[in-house]
């Protein structure tokens, strides 16, 4: 095949992946492609359910079945054809949580490179105190294998000893500290959480940790030591204190009656304290969600040896360019360079080529971080502490080293979390990408990104039932002018911004706190408006998390609930009781959560098919026309719907369950129905056919009106919700709290417009103003500028992240910063509205 005959596009024919109306499309390879499109139209299942699984198949069907075997391979995507389509790798809209023995470090694989100046380049200590400068005698003996590796003399003692090798440096292995085993961190038991309440007695309950699994029959042991139980715990004795608290395991004779109401005499009963109920459950409970439970009776605190350094003491011994490594992986990526520049200035001549090589693989993991904005970022900063965005954009920095050719990658709203200041930085990674020969899909609705792709496809025109087509597609200049397009006129700047009324008056209410000392906030003293939507901006690091997120939150629920305020907390001002987060996270981890289920909707249609004839006469209660429970439920699938086959060599198969055809219920349960349809059918309605159906079903009808208030008339009420997008999931939370009077509460929403096309972030915020229309108070951590210009009050922190952020740069209207912009983010927006007119 000549170059001229090579593919120049996927082809992609008959793609039906979750709403996608059999669509047949061309996408350039070799080229920036976007991916544009509402909340729910089915971008994600172009991108990810098409392109990422057949590209990703593929690839490793063409590896031994051995391999194949130790990898989890995805399903056939349900496509008529694809063709010419590249290995696929994916960067997803939310990586995985990473644990506690990972760092920015480790992530980035910047620590490994570190590690390896310093067993090379570093000064080794002999064990009388004398310091070695570096030399190439010190870095060939390093290289070493063997018992020779690393045994140096000492020039100054004589003394020979082993130097640190760069596996020595790594805390997930040799040079784990003994105390923390190299978490930096050591679990205490917290004295304060082991009495729940001591104005009740200990037969109500007082004691805490004897409400973990096995321990509700204490209080009866203790009376059978002795020890009042029915006085409150305050006006117990020292000495009965002292037993409930510390008093001795063992054993005492006395009757027990389980929880089946079955007696025992003479049953002999384990007394285990409050202390001992908590050190014993965390030893003895396997599940995750019991090992959380017993966590709340914990607090962590920096390892009294390594003083969280994660490392063995006597490494930080060796310094390179001054430092130790602990003192290097404080440091943040933009401070690497001048550490990189005080190493190679204390090496001899000599050093300069294996400097140079090891210095080479340094610059070429950190140019790709830097570019795209984590400058902030110390190296030694838990993984499990960074926003998604931040998450992302290390998998993006670590694709990019690779240097790969001939690939295709798929990144999904890799915008998350970026300030518009970060965009060029991102948009330069994505030309280096293309230009080392890959090919790139990006779903994004970040119109600076997308506007500056080589193609743009759009799909639509609606969301759910009314997407899955392709709407237009061409370069942007032919989608700016085309009339069907419904993110040309953002590219084209003659979108309208304001969809809300924007409040006139001030506040008649305020929040004001003050946070002094928390991460890089210094005294901070914040005011937020009650009644209002207020937009938290700043750069990434400025520290927009750790004021509201970590700080004002648990403040106004520590308040609320009487208990102490955070630390870091000086002052709180609140006329607000109750505190709603919202997020874009899945809503379920499995099918079973549907629409129906997550609102008040299942509940109701239980009730009501319960009450028809035919289930009186069989007895059907509520319970039955529940897929979750047997009585109900396909024996089958068990109510799943799908069924999976086991397909040795070959990736587990889901198919529709034969028996039910996916409709989750069994067929006696099938048979009730109110007003000819079954609860199948029902489920299989969408939300604006079911208000029609259930027009004079008050409690079904008020559901069924708010879903469609928040924009979600098109979903079935049996629709998975895992399967939902961040935008639909994000909203359909908000469901549940439309229908009260919401003046004494705080709504925080984190990055809401994740996965929001321009249009579907006027329905957020039509949502929100209905909330604002209950008296609510909204407090939104935003970068997106089209949201910022719907806000009442801005509060931006910076100037930038990390060290150089931590303070409140500039508040007010948003109409009133634009004026005279003194924060980057004022900037950014001033230029957005002049682009809007």
């Amino acid at each position: 095949m000549t170059k001229n005959t090579l593919p120049s596009q996927i082809e992609v024919r008959g793609g039906k992946v979750h709403n996608l109306k059999k669509i047949d499309i061309n996408i350039p390879l070799h080229k920036f492609v976007a991916i544009s499109g509402l909340s729910g139209s089915g971008k994600s299942s172009l991108a990810m359910g098409i392109l990422y699984e057949e590209g990703s198949r593929r690839y490793l069907e063409a590896l031994s079945t051995y391999t194949r075997r130790r990898i989890k391979l995805g399903a056939q995507a349900d496509v008529t054809s694809v063709k010419h389509i590249p290995s696929a790798l994916a960067l997803k809209q939310r990586p995985s949580i990473p644990s506690e023995r990972a760092t920015v470090g480790t992530m980035s694989e910047m620590l490994n490179v570190i590690r390896l100046i310093f067993s090379r380049l570093g000064e080794p200590v002999c064990p009388n105190g004398h310091r070695l400068k570096p030399s190439l005698e010190i870095a060939e003996v390093m290289s070493k294998t063997g018992d020779a590796m690393g045994q140096l003399t000492c020039p100054v003692c004589g003394e020979k000893f082993y130097a640190y090798s760069a596996e020595d440096f790594a805390f997930n292995s040799d040079g784990a500290c003994q105390r923390c085993q190299g978490t930096g961190l050591v679990r205490e038991l917290d004295e304060s959480k082991l009495i729940g309440d001591e104005n009740l007695s200990l037969a109500d309950g007082a004691v805490a940790s004897w409400h973990l699994p096995g321990r509700n029959f204490m209080p009866s042991v203790a009376e059978q030591a002795g020890v009042r139980i029915h006085v409150p715990y305050k006006d117990l004795t020292a000495k009965e204190k002292d037993f409930v608290l510390n008093g001795p395991q063992k054993k005492f004779k006395m009757d027990f009656r389980s929880g089946t109401g079955r007696v025992f005499h003479d049953f002999n009963a384990l007394y285990e304290n409050a202390h001992e109920a908590v050190l014993a459950s965390a030893k003895s409970s396997k599940s995750e969600r019991a090992q959380k439970r017993i966590s709340e009776f914990f607090h962590y605190s920096t390892c009294p040896v390594c003083h969280g350094s994660r490392l063995k003491p006597e490494l930080l011994k060796q310094l390179a360019g001054g430092l130790n490594i602990a003192q290097v992986s404080d440091l943040t990526l933009g401070e690497l360079k001048q550490w990189k520049q005080d190493v190679s200035a204390a090496l001899p001549p000599e050093m300069e080529k294996m400097a140079t090589s090891l210095f080479k693989e340094f610059d070429d993991n950190l140019r790709p971080l830097l570019e795209l904005g984590l400058d902030y970022l110390t190296l030694s900063r838990n993984g499990n502490t960074l926003s998604t965005g931040e998450l992302q954009r290390i998998q993006l920095a670590r694709t990019l080293r690779t240097q790969t050719t001939g690939v295709l990658y798929i990144l999904d709203e890799p915008s998350i979390g970026l300030h518009p200041d970060n965009i060029n930085g991102l948009l330069n990674v994505f030309k280096e990408l293309v230009a080392q020969g890959n090919s790139l899909v990006v779903v994004d609705h970040n119109v600076d990104i997308i506007k500056e792709a080589d193609w743009i496809i759009e799909i639509g025109p609606g969301s759910g039932e009314k997407g899955g087509k392709i709407l237009t597609q061409g370069a942007p200049s032919q989608i700016a002018d085309d009339p069907q397009s419904k993110i040309g006129p953002y590219i084209k700047g003659t979108a309208t911004l304001n969809s809300r009324p924007l409040a006139k008056n001030p506040a008649n209410q305020n929040i004001s706190f003050e946070v002094n000392n928390y991460y890089n906030l210094k005294d901070v003293q914040g005011k937020i408006p009650v009644n209002r939507l207020t937009a938290i901006t700043g750069f990434s690091g400025a520290g927009k998390t750790s004021l509201i997120l970590d700080s004002l939150v648990p403040a106004i629920h520590a308040q609320s609930t009487g208990t102490k305020l955070p630390q870091q907390v000086k002052n709180l001002s609140s006329p607000l009781k109750e505190v709603v987060s919202v997020d874009a996270a899945p809503i379920g981890k499995t099918n079973r959560s549907t629409v129906a289920t997550y609102t008040s909707i299942m509940d109701n249609l239980r009730k009501l098919f319960a009450a028809q004839s035919l289930a009186k006469e069989k007895h059907f209660t509520p319970s039955y026309f529940s897929y979750n429970n047997k009585q109900g439920a396909c024996p089958t699938c068990g109510g799943a719907g799908i069924v999976t086959l086991d397909i040795q060599f070959l990736p587990d198969m889901q198919q529709t369950c034969p028996k039910c055809g996916g409709s989750r219920y069994n067929e006696k349960i099938q048979k009730v129905k109110w007003h000819g349809y079954s609860i199948v059918d029902i489920l299989k309605l969408d939300v604006r056919v079911a208000m029609k159906v259930f027009e004079e079903v008050p409690k079904i009808a008020r559901e069924l009106q708010l879903l469609d208030e928040v924009g979600l008339g098109y979903l079935h009420l049996g629709e998975s919700t895992p399967s939902l997008s961040g935008g639909e999931a994000q909203r359909l939370k908000l469901v549940k709290h439309l229908n009260h009077n919401q003046s004494e509460t705080l709504f925080v929403f984190d990055e809401p417009t994740i996965g929001l096309h321009p249009l579907d972030v006027k329905t957020l915020l039509a949502v929100m103003q209905q909330l604002l229309d209950r008296g609510a108070t909204i407090i939104t951590i935003t970068h997106d500028l089209n949201l910022i210009s719907n806000a009442d009050y801005m509060l931006d922190m910076g100037p930038r992240g990390g060290s150089n952020g931590g303070e409140i740069v500039a508040h007010g209207k948003p109409s009133t910063l634009i004026q005279d912009p003194q924060s980057l983010t004022s900037k950014y927006l001033a230029e957005y509205w002049a682009r809007f007119k």
